[in-house]
């Protein structure tokens, strides 16, 4: 049959294959990046966080300091922003959530050390709305000993009982109304206070660490007052080390960097490794496509001849340990061959027939009993072969004086 009557035959042409095989490798191969790196890019839809436009949240306040500063503020989304250069010169804002990772917030504390940080506890229980994207329900105000644990993480302090003895707080001179349940300390030298004592702002004695009480003086709920909104402005501004220099923390919610296999395997130092085993693969599959001529068939597991059966039975031998037991059966075979083929008067044996054989040697010093008992005592395989071959030489040569 010709190529031309067997390409008819087939349904679809190799280069259609080629290019459906390529085109489902690069879609897994894109599914594979786009599942591998879709958390990092996730956005929140409620919650205390800077990218949450629910209540709680605090998208407000990082867009009214992208009006500000006529720059968005950058966001730290693994280790490595945190302990950047840049980041030791910014103010990071930590949002605290509920159902933050208590061990998160540690290493953010070990990373800021001697860095300015503001640290902004968390006040209520929410749950989202449904059918309406990034809004929440205010459920209650979150246990006073739940918040209590995450403050005491930050400071040896717990929050204050009663209501504040005013019913206004002073932020650089702008007066805004307390707001409801407002969480305080008890701090002699507070930087924000809601009366004599009672801190809603308070900065650590160790470190240049600042922790906000009540999240309502700056989240989104917040913001929707205009004193408020200035006044948070205002507090931003009276920690910032410099104008502008505010950045968000990302990794206490779990969002941005966090590795797994999948990256580990598309990012350096690995990324060269997985390339190496993708060109190997494509390499092989392309060895496939354009084998030269048909496949090789599989050959006899044991061949013929007398050079096959030699190498099956020493291949055999050596598997059970006999070799080493050869050299005294092939110098008693090498007797026999040898008195056979020089003549030796029938019914001699053992010393008698050595006696005869060495006779044939013309008082040699190295005859036939030599040799004789340097394969019988042979024990490794250079040894025997090599009194094998003095043996065979022996008689070879014996034979041919005779003739």
């Amino acid at each position: 049959m010709s190529a031309e009557a067997t390409e008819a035959q087939e349904p679809f042409s190799r280069r259609t294959l080629f290019w459906g095989i390529f085109a489902s490798l690069l879609a897994a191969a894109g599914f594979f990046l786009l599942s591998t790196y879709a958390p990092d890019f996730r956005q929140p839809q409620g919650g205390a966080t800077p990218l949450s436009k629910g209540g709680t949240g605090y998208a407000g306040l990082v867009e009214w300091l992208k009006l500000t500063n006529g720059q968005a503020p950058p966001m730290a989304r693994g280790e490595k922003d945190l302990q950047s250069p840049l980041a030791s010169t910014f103010l990071l804002i930590v949002t605290i959530a509920p159902n933050s990772d208590p061990a998160a917030l540690q290493r953010i504390i070990k990373l800021r050390l001697g860095k300015h940080t503001l640290f902004v506890l968390p006040k209520w229980v929410t749950f989202p709305q449904p059918g309406q994207e990034g809004w929440e329900t205010k459920v209650e105000r979150l246990p006073a000993t739940a918040v209590n644990d995450w403050l005491g993480r930050l400071a040896k302090a717990k929050l204050g009982d009663g209501k504040p003895s005013v019913d206004r707080i002073d932020i650089e001179g702008r007066k805004i109304a307390v707001p409801e349940e407002l969480q305080w300390v008890a701090d002699n030298h507070p930087l924000i206070a809601a009366g004599d004592g009672k801190a809603v702002l308070t900065e650590l004695d160790s470190e240049p660490f600042y922790i906000l009480t009540d999240p309502d003086l700056i989240n989104n709920a917040a913001l929707k007052d205009p004193q408020k909104a200035a006044a948070a402005l205002d507090m931003i501004a009276m920690l910032e080390p410099a104008k502008g220099a505010v950045m968000f923390d990302l990794t206490l919610h779990g969002i941005g960097q966090n590795y797994d296999l999948g990256k580990l395997l598309v990012e350096p130092p690995f990324l060269a490794l997985t390339l190496s085993v993708l060109v190997a693969a494509a390499l092989a599959f392309l060895h496939g496509l354009g084998r030269f001529g048909p496949p090789r068939t599989e050959g006899r597991a044991i061949a013929f001849g007398k050079q096959a059966l030699v190498d099956t039975t020493a291949m055999l031998l050596k598997r059970a340990g006999r070799l080493q037991e050869l050299g005294d059966r092939y110098a008693a075979l090498m007797r026999q061959r040898a008195a056979a083929l020089l003549g030796a008067p029938h019914g001699l044996q053992g010393e008698a027939l050595d006696r005869w054989l060495d006779s044939r040697d013309k008082n040699e010093a190295n005859g036939f009993t030599v040799r004789f008992k340097a394969a019988n005592g042979s024990n490794t395989l250079a040894a025997m072969h090599e009194a094998a071959e003095e043996l065979h030489d022996w008689t070879a040569r014996r034979l041919g004086e005779r003739r």
